[in-house]
């Protein structure tokens, strides 16, 4: 006999990315900044009062809505504060979808996404993407022949690091009558060069919901502080309904407020971030090895038959270099490569270099 119900019986659960105690691992295996917070969010734990504690936090994280709504020139009934960007996608789908209604999502994506759709007894629909890891030409059309309730689009994609437009992701929530998920977990990371902002499009469409995290760009993964972004009539009922009572607590709405407001010095980090990631595109690529050209903190690298991205893999982690690998159609020859700090990526480079040579 089982108590659970019967979706979360037959479900799989998510299955994170390890995390080593230890500080000698070269940890490139979940995409965390390689920097550290700013000094201001280093000052703002040491100034907190312990004493506060013994009262509840704002309900609905003022000080960071008040932050994060002139950072993107909304106003606060456009903001969503969440413990993590995850917390959101539960939201939305506790807000929205029905059990037995349809969410939608790429393949591959982020795998947090199915679980989340399971934990609801919602039906999950995955939408291939094309042999260039692009959106489907009849995108629009699957949904509507799905009757897709919610679609989930991560962006820049995960695990691939490609980038869908602005204008096709204007054109999707035009078109779809759910709701249009844009995950932008790894949005700082974009070249500032291409101008990508989906921000505006909120004053233009009241079905798009926007995820940001503090994990990311901010150096904040410890902390679970995330984020979202939209329309008043789509952010209320999440907001005021369905939001769970005190869901931040006081310490992550300071230190996480202090970071949003370092806009210069996170900007010096994701600047880094990206110089990284073309020097080791290149290193890669010199290499022999294929990389997808990327528009994260990451590079998704495939493996030569001849030694195996599962090899490639343990090797790399007896030498104390985690990367993540995934047993999935279409990934199984790949490894997904987080940028490092320089020290980090001339380790993986050279455990790489060694293992290549082996072969040869």
């Amino acid at each position: 006999m089982t108590l659970e119900r019967s979706n979360i019986a037959a479900m799989q659960g998510y299955a994170p990315g390890e995390q080593p105690q230890d500080l000698t691992t070269i940890k490139l295996n979940t995409n965390e900044n390689p920097y550290p917070p700013s000094p201001e969010v280093a000052a703002a734990l040491s100034a907190f009062d312990v004493a506060s504690l013994r009262r509840y936090p704002n309900p609905i994280a003022d000080e960071f809505r008040r932050i994060a709504a002139d950072l993107h020139g909304l106003s606060l009934d456009n903001v969503i504060p969440t413990n993590g960007g995850d917390e959101l996608l539960r939201l939305m789908l506790t807000t929205f979808v029905a059990e037995g209604e349809v969410v939608a999502t790429t393949k591959p994506t982020y795998s947090l996404y199915p679980v989340l759709a399971a934990i609801q007894g919602a039906k999950l629909s995955e939408i291939d993407l094309d042999e260039q890891w692009r959106l489907p030409s009849d995108l629009i059309q699957q949904l509507h022949e799905i009757k897709a309730k919610a679609f989930i689009l991560v962006n820049p994609h995960a695990p691939t690091g490609s980038l869908v437009s602005s204008a096709t992701i204007a054109e999707i929530a035009e078109n779809f009558d759910g709701v249009l998920v844009v995950d932008e977990a790894y949005i700082d990371f974009v070249d500032p060069d291409l101008e990508h902002n989906c921000v505006p499009l909120l004053q233009r469409f009241d079905n798009l919901l926007i995820l940001r995290t503090m994990s990311k760009g901010y150096s904040l993964a410890g902390l679970r502080f995330g984020y979202g972004l939209a329309a008043k009539k789509l952010a209320a009922p999440m907001l005021f309904k369905t939001r769970d009572s005190y869901n931040t607590d006081a310490i992550s709405q300071r230190l996480a407020a202090a970071a949003l407001a370092s806009q210069s010095y996170a900007k010096s980090t994701w600047n880094k971030v990206r110089e990284s990631r073309e020097k080791m595109f290149a290193e890669l690529t010199s290499m022999g090895l294929t990389c997808l050209a990327s528009q994260s903190n990451f590079l998704l690298c495939t493996i030569p038959e001849s030694i195996g991205a599962p090899r490639a893999y343990a090797a790399l982690k007896e030498k104390g270099v985690l990367v993540r690998y995934f047993d999935q159609d279409r990934l199984r020859d790949k490894l997904r490569i987080s940028i490092g700090t320089e020290e980090e990526n001339s380790r993986l480079i050279q455990a790489l270099t060694d293992l290549c040579r082996s072969e040869s």
